[in-house]
C-alpha cells in the first residue's frame, strides 16, 4: 500500500488553496488534500458549471502532487452536471473523483465512470459519525463490485467531528477498519477526523482557547493497535477549521461580519486559538498582542516552521501605528493552515 503521509480535508476556498501553494516543497510533496465543494443549493446547469470552475480551478492548480475532489453536498438533481464539470479537473488536473456508500446510485456510477476514464483512481469516503454500522461494510462491498479490478481505490475513513467527548472514536475506527480493509486491495487508506472546534464568542471571552487534539490522539490509538494494516494507515484532519465549516453555503457580496476572528497555532497536544479583531480602535494592538503570544509559546517553531511562522513573527513585531500586516479572517485561516500542515507532516512517521 502506497500513498501520501497526510490527507487534509479542505474546502475549495482561496485561503486553503493559497496555504497549499505556500507550503515548502518537501512538505507539499507529502500532502494529498481531499478538496470539498461547498453546498450550491438550487444552482442550475449553466450556473453550476461556472461555480465548479470558480471553486475547483484554483485548487486544481495547486494539486500537482494529486488529491481528491468531492461534492459531498451535491443535490440529486445536480449529479450529472456536477460529474461532468468535475471530470474536467480529474482528466486535465491531478485529482481523483470521490464517492461513498451513502451516495445515490447515479453519483456512484458517475464517479466510477470518471475514475475508469481518467485512470487516476477512486476515493471511497466512508463516514462514521458515531458507532460503526456493519451495514456500511456491505454497502461498500457493493460499491467496490461496481468498480471492478481495473479501478484503483483509496479508502477515506471519515470519522467526522472527534472531540474529547467522543472517547470511543478510536475503537469505532478500528471496528470500521477491521471490516473495510479486507474488502479490497486498497491503493492507500487514511483515517480522517476533525478536532478543531467551532469557535464561538463565549469561548474567547478570555481571549484564548485550548482545544485538545482528540483527532490526533484517535489516529495514534489506531496506529498503536496490533492490526497488520495500522503502520500503513495515513493520517488526515480538517486543518484549522471545524467539520461544520465545510457545510457553509457561500454568501457573496456580504459586508460586515463579526467584529472578531481567530488565529490558531498547533502544538503536540492542542489547538491553541487566539481572539483577533476585524475592526475597532483596538484592532492593531489586540492582533499584534495575539501574534506575540503565539511567538512566545515554548512550542513556537521559529526555526523549523515555514511561511506561517514567518507571518506570525512579522505580525507580532510590526509597528503599533499601522494596521499593515495584521491581516484579516482569510489571512488568519491561511496562516493557521500553513503552520498546521507543516507541523503535521514533520510529526508523522516517515517524514
Amino acid at each position: 500500500m502506497s500513498g501520501p503521509l497526510y490527507v487534509p480535508v479542505l474546502p475549495t476556498r482561496p485561503h486553503a488553496a493559497q496555504a497549499c501553494e505556500r507550503l515548502r516543497p518537501d512538505v507539499r510533496a507529502a500532502v494529498r488534500p481531499l478538496w470539498n465543494l461547498p453546498p450550491l443549493p438550487g444552482a442550475a446547469s449553466e450556473t453550476l458549471a461556472a461555480l465548479v470552475r470558480k471553486y475547483v480551478a484554483p485548487v486544481s492548480a495547486v494539486s500537482r502532487y494529486g488529491g481528491w475532489i468531492d461534492a459531498p453536498f451535491g443535490e440529486d438533481a445536480q449529479t450529472a452536471d456536477l460529474a461532468e464539470a468535475l471530470s474536467v479537473y480529474c482528466e486535465l488536473g491531478y485529482l481523483s473523483p470521490v464517492t461513498g456508500p451513502e451516495r445515490g446510485e447515479a453519483q456512484q456510477a458517475a464517479a466510477v465512470e470518471t475514475a475508469r476514464c481518467v485512470k487516476r483512481g477512486l476515493g471511497v469516503r466512508v463516514r462514521v459519525a458515531g458507532e460503526w454500522d456493519s451495514r456500511l461494510g456491505e454497502d461498500v462491498r457493493g460499491l467496490l463490485a461496481r468498480c471492478g479490478p481495473a479501478v484503483p481505490v483509496d479508502l477515506l475513513l471519515d470519522m467526522g467531528a472527534v472531540f474529547a467527548d467522543r472517547p470511543d472514536a478510536g475503537k469505532e475506527a478500528l471496528r470500521a477498519l477491521d471490516a473495510l480493509m479486507p474488502l479490497a486491495d486498497w491503493r492507500s487508506a487514511a483515517l480522517l477526523g476533525g478536532g478543531f472546534p467551532r469557535v464561538t464568542a463565549d469561548m474567547l471571552e478570555q481571549g484564548t482557547w485550548d482545544e485538545p487534539r482528540a483527532d490526533w490522539h484517535m489516529w495514534h490509538e489506531v496506529r498503536a493497535s496490533e492490526r497488520a494494516y495500522a503502520p500503513r494507515l495515513r493520517y488526515g484532519d480538517y486543518g484549522t477549521q471545524s467539520v461544520a465549516a465545510l457545510a457553509q453555503i457561500p454568501v457573496t457580496g456580504r459586508k460586515g461580519g463579526p467584529p472578531w476572528g481567530v488565529l490558531s497555532y498547533t502544538t503536540e497536544n492542542s489547538y491553541l486559538v487566539f481572539k483577533m479583531l476585524t475592526r475597532g480602535p483596538d484592532r492593531i494592538a489586540v492582533n499584534r498582542s495575539a501574534a506575540r503570544q503565539v511567538t512566545e509559546l515554548p512550542e513556537f517553531r521559529e526555526a523549523g516552521g515555514g511561511q506561517g511562522e514567518e507571518w506570525l513573527s512579522a505580525c507580532a513585531h510590526g509597528p503599533s501605528w499601522t494596521g499593515e500586516g495584521v491581516g484579516g479572517p482569510s489571512e488568519w485561516l491561511r496562516t493557521g493552515n500553513l503552520q498546521h500542515m507543516t507541523y503535521v507532516v514533520h510529526s508523522l512517521p516517515g517524514a
